[in-house]
């Protein structure tokens, strides 16, 4: 199916101001979480990510699942992960399901730390959002995201 040049003009406008929204979200919570927690946005994103599945019925994930959580490639998966055990917030260990790979888990350091974290976090990003919201070409997208985290809140 074709799409009219002016849809695809306004999509691409609107990707950009998606970029847009995700650069300032992004540098005010880093700001933030280095400050506050020496966690850059990407180590805050996979003790997210950790610690929501360490809640639920297992508490590892292999590395390959990592990396596509975080959208890193195994080699800068690799990296995170080695930061965040070199400080001991996780810890690796063969998988038991499958011997040949690598799992990883939080630990109680890595909970407490993100338990920490959480409130800097979600105020920077409230602190962004309120920002971006003042932004006539942001401000439809920001609404979105809004009605989005009420929906999945709910």
């Amino acid at each position: 199916m074709a799409t009219a040049p002016s849809t695809t003009t306004a999509l691409a406008q609107t990707w950009c101001n998606l970029s847009v929204l995700h650069d300032r979200i992004g540098e005010r919570v880093g700001r933030s979480l280095e400050a506050e927690h020496d966690l850059s946005v990407r180590e805050y994103s996979l003790l997210t990510v950790l610690h929501r599945h360490h809640k639920g019925k297992v508490d590892r994930f292999q590395m390959r699942e990592v990396a596509d959580a975080i959208v890193l490639s195994q080699s800068a998966t690799t990296r995170l992960v080695t930061r965040l055990e070199d400080r001991g917030l996780l810890a690796r260990t063969i998988c038991a399901d499958d011997r040949r790979g690598i799992c990883t888990k939080i630990t109680e350091a890595g909970r407490e730390l993100f338990e920490a974290a959480r409130p800097t976090h979600d105020a920077a990003l409230r602190e962004a959002l309120d920002e971006a919201g003042k932004d006539p070409e942001l401000q439809p997208l920001v609404e979105a995201l809004e009605r989005i985290g009420e929906r999945r809140a709910a």
